[in-house]
């Protein structure tokens, strides 16, 4: 199985890997054609790596191209699970989109940037002002009704299955741990925002993926997925995601003791 990476530390743990810089790509266009896997290249990689080499990419194309930005993501989910989307609006930056919003929407309501992680880019809209200061920073407008919880879960999907679910709780507007939410593994994940990621997972072919979940009165309401998840919090969340790509890739297990070094 020859297996090329273009993140080695994405794939820490993975035997008998290698490594190649993303930008000397055309220069190993021959080890490329001959890969059974290409692994994490950059999103400007892909049409070259998958259309023209016709080689199998992990995360799969489904998550890179799904996942780009929030306005391709929401209006895939949109698409496949309707119910499970909060309520969302995508507009221009112009009046006409600022007049849309004031329109049809009431105050407090959720503004991201299409293209943001780790609650980055990620506002909390109370009044006309901070409407018109995100719309001056963005060509695209992205709003979305304000939940009304205290933590939303995030669930970790590798392969064809969840490895990883738990709790993120927020001190204020924001869970993510990048922001200062802590991991709550104390309370039970409910069964259904579980059954309802893995089958979304497996339908649209999403093979790397960290979803975000809100509960809303036993509801699962899917907020977004991260291509590129962090494993802050989880002690084994990077070693059993490990496993997952092992097992996805290879199909056999995880020698005890793996070999963190990547082959250059």
């Amino acid at each position: 199985m020859k297996l090329i990476t273009f993140d080695p530390f994405r794939t820490l743990g993975l035997p008998g890997v290698r490594y190649i810089k993303p930008e000397h790509m055309h220069q190993h266009r021959d080890e490329l054609a001959a890969a059974d896997w290409l692994l994490f290249p950059g999103y400007w990689q892909i049409n070259s790596l998958h259309y023209v080499l016709k080689r199998p990419i992990f995360p799969s194309l489904c998550s890179y191209h799904l996942g780009h930005d929030k306005v391709e993501m929401t209006r895939a989910l949109q698409t496949a699970c309707p119910d499970h989307v909060p309520e969302t609006l995508i507009t221009s930056s112009d009046k006409y989109g600022i007049g849309q919003i004031l329109d049809q929407w009431r105050f407090p309501f959720v503004a991201k940037s299409v293209r943001s992680s780790q609650g980055m880019g990620v506002y909390l809209i109370e009044n006309r002002q901070q409407l018109q200061d995100y719309a001056a920073r963005e060509t695209v407008l992205y709003v979305q009704k304000l939940l009304p919880i205290v933590r939303d879960l995030r669930i970790v999907v590798v392969g064809d299955s969840v490895v990883a679910s738990y709790w993120r709780e927020g001190s204020g507007f924001l869970n993510n741990v990048s922001q200062g939410g802590r991991v709550r593994t104390d309370l039970p994940v409910p069964g259904n925002a579980l059954s309802l990621v893995e089958g979304l997972a497996r339908y649209l072919n999403i093979n790397h993926a960290g979803f975000d979940v809100a509960m809303v009165d036993g509801h699962p309401y899917i907020l977004e997925f991260n291509r590129l998840f962090g494993n802050t919090g989880i002690a084994a969340l990077n070693r059993d995601v490990q496993q997952a790509m092992h097992n996805y890739l290879l199909g056999s297990t995880l020698p005890p003791s793996s070999d963190s070094k990547v082959s250059a």
